[in-house]
């Protein structure tokens, strides 16, 4: 068998305090991104009603999900091919930009282009921040580092409304744009300064699924503007919206079709032969839809119905993300102390459903202790499941797959986040639009009286009791139904996680090298559990010759591989031989070999 030769890697994991300020780096990235998803959505109303236009209300969040779930995918595969860490940078520098934009913006479509700008770079913030985790931290140990970031996102999410309604009653909304500033600039030095991993070194140049990515983005755009504008601008039955759901199923069709010849797909259709993934991602999306379409519009109805302003309404939101902080902490370290998830998860996703009932039974008058319990039930739901599911999905594929499979579960996440915040916000604008004119006294929305899209909650305050009454009302009435029709999303998604499979976490970290990383002396050896490749039951006898299951080095071995099983079945990858081609003798040809987190191979 060939000896390569070449200098000594260095240890990729580094010592605890080294990880330790990584995972607070890569925490700064997270929170960019979980705050700006909710921190404007208590400054809505008074958005909407300064540059009157409630019909676009739903877009100002809608965007921003929209643009990041496009390209979580393509950052996901990007990062794979070409490493994470100037991709990440990109991803906050672009991310600024779109803030830049967007507090300089005088009009709504402006500040929804500042938005889409801001989603381009968020989808990496949040997709490379998961995926480098997994560089560095075993399965079963990144239980509590996902926990973590599961409580970042609570601690944000809570945060944001607050935040933003402060800044909304103090130096004024805008300025929830600024302030990812100094945020991107410190995420920017942590970054540059702080993560140090193995940079990827390709024995050909890939080659970019640029249509797959086309594609992909198309038929995203065409299921998210269908959701946004069926029942509210456009019926269901018109031209447009059949045209919309017309355009994304051809779009999915020749995107299914692209990625099955391609040889770098931005999407690989080999992760939905795996069980455990293809049952997340539904529970995934299930999920999403049910949690943004209830916490994106919570804020603007506490504000309406209680008469709270934007502040009491984002310190409202205090009980869910406290529950849900302290359950995904929690739930993060009990799965990597027990290895078991399963029977946590599908718990989550009941009392999740159980949380979206309740909300569907408060009324105007309902006492605000109370609406905080319900939100509280419902935190404590999405913080037993929601950062498992990419714990799962991550587990279930080697890990230079790690980026692409965290990217395509959290994908389908966001679509339904997507899909749940444009026809949650679809349906409640139309729902009050509809209400109001028929509650409202003839004649008021032309007589100087309001208008569904000029209300905000301090002309909402100063009304007549009886007209303020009609809005109240129409808001409670035009809202809280549609929580109970999530319930049975939360239903699907624990039904397809019993079937789920409970694999034992992976205690290492299987790590792919170029062989001219090896020590000197060290001999490349390929092993089918760190490739994917098919089994040795699967394999001609000249091939198991070809193929061995350890890194030597001076007469010693090391077991490369994990225990059997613990990587599920892919699609083979042909086999390279070990010896050079009698055609190209004298030529050595580039090896790859199983290597672990914790040092260089021995």
């Amino acid at each position: 068998m060939t000896t390569l030769k070449a200098p000594r890697t260095k240890p990729v994991h580094g010592s605890k305090s080294h990880i330790l300020l990584l995972f607070s780096a890569l925490m700064v990235t997270m929170l960019m991104a979980s705050l700006n998803q909710t921190v404007l959505s208590a400054a809505l109303p008074t958005m909407v009603g300064e540059l009157n236009g409630v019909e676009h209300m739903a877009w100002i969040i809608t965007s921003f999900i929209l643009a990041s779930t496009v390209m979580m995918p393509v950052y996901g595969k990007l990062g794979d091919l070409f490493g994470r860490k100037p991709l990440l940078i990109f991803a906050i520098l672009i991310f600024m930009a779109g803030s830049i934009w967007g507090a300089l913006s005088g009009t709504m479509n402006a500040v929804i282009i500042a938005r889409v700008i801001q989603g381009l770079g968020g989808g990496g913030l949040m997709i490379l921040s998961q995926a480098i985790i997994a560089d560095v931290i075993p399965a079963r140990e990144r239980g509590k580092y996902m926990g973590v970031m599961g409580g970042v996102f609570a601690v944000s999410s809570v945060a944001g409304p607050l935040l933003g309604g402060w800044l909304t009653e103090g130096p004024g909304w805008r300025y929830a744009f600024w302030l990812n500033l100094p945020l991107g600039l410190i995420a920017v030095l942590a970054v540059t300064f702080l993560l140090h991993i193995p940079k990827k070194t390709n024995e050909t140049r890939p080659k970019i699924d640029v249509l797959g990515m086309a594609l992909l983005a198309i038929a995203t755009t065409a299921l998210v503007l269908a959701g946004t504008w069926g029942g509210n601008t456009y019926a269901w039955d018109s031209p447009t919206i059949l045209g919309l759901f017309a355009t994304a199923v051809v779009a999915a069709a020749f995107f299914i079709l692209v990625e099955s010849k391609v040889s770098e797909p931005v999407l690989p259709l080999m992760l939905f032969k795996n069980r455990n993934f293809v049952l997340t991602t539904f529970s995934g999306l299930m999920i999403g839809i049910a949690m943004f379409g209830a916490i994106g519009y919570m804020p603007t109805y506490l504000q309406m119905v209680t008469g709270y302003g934007p502040t009491e309404a984002g310190l409202l939101m205090i009980p869910m993300m406290g529950c849900l902080l302290i359950t995904s902490v929690i739930v993060g370290r009990q799965v990597s102390a027990s290895g078991r998830y399963k029977i946590v998860m599908i718990a989550g996703t009941l009392v999740l459903g159980l949380g979206l009932f309740l909300l569907s039974t408060i009324h105007a008058d309902s006492p605000v202790y109370l609406i905080c319990v319900f939100l509280g039930v419902m935190g404590l739901g999405l913080g037993m499941c929601m950062q498992m599911l990419t714990l799962v999905a991550q587990n279930s594929f080697p890990l230079r797959y790690v980026g692409t499979a965290t990217a395509g579960q959290n994908y389908f996440r966001q679509v339904g986040a997507t899909l749940g915040s444009a026809v949650v916000g679809s349906l409640f604008a139309s729902r009050l639009t509809d209400l109001l004119k028929d509650r409202m006294p003839a004649g008021s929305a032309t007589s100087g009286g309001p208008s569904a899209n000029s209300l905000t909650p301090q002309l909402v305050t100063s009304l007549p009791d009886p007209i303020r009454n009609i809005i109240v009302g129409s808001y409670n009435e035009a809202l809280v139904p549609l929580f109970l029709w999530m319930v049975p999303l939360a239903i699907a998604a624990a039904i397809a996680l019993c079937f789920m499979t409970e694999k034992a976490l992976a205690t290492k970290i299987e790590r792919d090298i170029p062989s001219e990383s090896l020590g000197t002396g060290q001999m490349a050896h390929v092993d089918d559990h760190s490739t994917g490749r098919a089994s040795a039951a699967h394999r001609t006898p000249a091939e198991a010759a070809r193929e061995s299951v350890s890194v030597s080095a001076a007469g010693s071995s090391v077991d490369a591989a994990p225990e059997r099983g613990s990587v599920p079945s892919m699609d083979p990858v042909p086999a390279r031989d070990a010896v050079s081609d009698p055609e190209t003798a004298g030529e050595e040809r580039p090896r790859r070999a199983a290597h672990r987190a914790d040092g260089p191979a021995q």
